[in-house]
């Protein structure tokens, strides 16, 4: 039997050696547990914003506003995904992942008046139906950004009335979709939809006010947490938590200001989000930092948002580096001569590490995590019928590594899901930025597989192959 592990081990170590994405041979990664899927966005790949009685979102109404998207892009088209659905779950499960993780499209399933749209939902059964008839598991976000126009309309997020419209979406899909579904998150970086969305404008719907910012991250909390129980409700199999975005924020120098300075970055980052989902309260040095943007919060709001939840999703990209601004504040000083992607975000692996095992030692109740996004943006191009991403697969060998290294320090990870499936709509940035494992082209819709997907493949299929 000894003979048979060092075989198997002499094998794994060979393959690290000749091929570049393959983990080393006592990586958690080989658990056959451990769930390596993609993931992506609705209103990112798919297209048909005007069919089968979809409303316009919030997305549709911003990347129609000249100058607010790179090149005048919109998601109009996208990936065709709609049309499309059939062979991209035959593309994803002839890879051999072994989850998805994909976001309804609030606008496409319920009327202005919140009668459901039979079409839109029938849409999402068909797929998800399919999904589980190939085996794979489903993780579905309610919420990816994409925001009923006519809800925006009455405030959006700064409007407490939007919290429970989304409890109403949640208590249909939950209803319409129980039994397919294995996991459900409530929403998608919630960061992003207040920072972006509501405090600098770089996002949907493009307002630009740090108070703003607040208020519509506690009614995007206190939808979650009037979402649970209705979740729970109605489908009590599947798992049910929330997607942060969380980002390392490293200091310039080692004084006392500039390390400030990155305690805040990482309050306004991660601790926002989370203190209030997993302590019951907002961090008060959010407040030094940006003084006098406390929310209105009602007697109950706490407790509503911080209910206790089956998984946390965690998405992570790049470190930050900063300084103190000479005030009660933070500013970025990127790094000189280290390695960025198509972005421009500085490649970190070791800031995932270091965060997760950061919140195991902050967070007592910290619910098992999966990795939910993490991946890169390269200029691809399709060379000979082939693409060669070879950062994308020494990116994806070095963050796989570095949640192997936080799962020996003893955080509870379960799986990791690439950013993304396929190249797709990123938001402000266009078609123009590519964060997929497999190429799209958008003017024939021609999905290529790349290189790092042939390499994901191989390893899942080494993987299963153990015994």
């Amino acid at each position: 039997m000894a003979n048979d592990t060092s075989a198997v081990s002499d094998a794994a170590s060979h393959h690290s050696l000749s091929d570049p994405f393959t983990p080393p041979a006592d990586s958690s990664l080989w658990r056959k547990n451990f769930l390596l899927g993609a993931a992506t966005a609705s209103y990112q790949i798919e297209g048909a914003v005007n069919e089968d009685g979809r409303l316009p979102s919030i997305w549709d109404t911003f990347s129609a506003t000249p100058g607010k998207v790179l090149a005048g892009d919109t998601g109009a088209v996208a990936c065709d995904h709609y049309h499309r659905w059939e062979a991209d779950v035959d593309m994803l499960a002839g890879l051999g992942l072994e989850g998805y993780r994909l976001s309804i499209a609030w606008p496409r399933v319920m009327d202005a008046a919140g009668a459901p749209n039979r079409k839109g939902l029938d849409f999402y059964k068909r797929l998800l139906n399919r999904l589980k008839e190939k085996d794979v598991t489903t993780f579905v976000t309610l919420y990816h950004w994409d925001l009923p126009q006519h809800l925006e309309d009455r405030g959006g997020w700064l409007n407490r009335d939007t919290a429970h419209r989304f409890a109403d979406y949640a208590d249909l899909m939950s209803r319409e979709l129980a039994g397919t579904v294995d996991a459900w998150a409530t929403l998608n970086e919630p960061w992003c939809s207040a920072y972006l969305g509501y405090g600098n404008g770089h996002h949907a719907p493009g307002l630009a006010n740090e108070r703003f910012a607040t208020q519509a991250m506690h009614h995007l909390l206190l939808a979650h947490g009037l979402a649970l129980p209705v979740l729970r409700g109605n489908d009590p199999a599947s798992q049910k938590g929330i997607v942060a975005n969380i980002g390392r924020g490293t200091a310039n120098t080692d004084s006392a200001a500039d390390r400030r300075a990155a305690h805040l970055f990482e309050v306004q980052h991660n601790a926002w989000i989370l203190d209030p989902l997993l302590k019951g309260a907002y961090p008060q040095d959010l407040f030094e930092l940006w003084p006098g943007t406390e929310p209105l919060v009602l007697d109950g709001d706490m407790q509503t948002i911080s209910v206790p939840m089956d998984f946390l999703g965690i998405n992570y990209y790049f470190r930050t580096n900063v300084a103190s601004d000479g005030a009660h504040g933070f500013r970025d000083v990127p790094l000189e001569g280290v390695e960025r992607t198509q972005m421009g975000w500085e490649v970190y692996p070791d800031g995932l590490r270091d965060l997760l095992i950061g919140f195991k030692g902050t967070y007592r109740n910290l619910p098992p995590i999966y990795i939910t996004e993490n991946g890169m943006a390269s200029d691809d191009k399709v060379i000979d019928g082939r693409v060669d991403d070879t950062q994308r697969i020494s990116f994806l060998k070095r963050h796989l590594a570095a949640v192997d290294g936080a799962i020996k320090a003893g955080v509870d990870i379960r799986g990791y899901f690439l950013w993304s499936l396929m190249d797709n709509f990123e938001w402000a940035f266009g078609y123009e930025r590519r964060f997929g494992v497999v190429h799209v082209d958008y003017g024939t819709q021609k999905r290529t597989v790349k290189r790092s997907a042939e390499l994901v493949a191989k390893f899942l299929k080494e993987r299963k192959a153990r015994v």
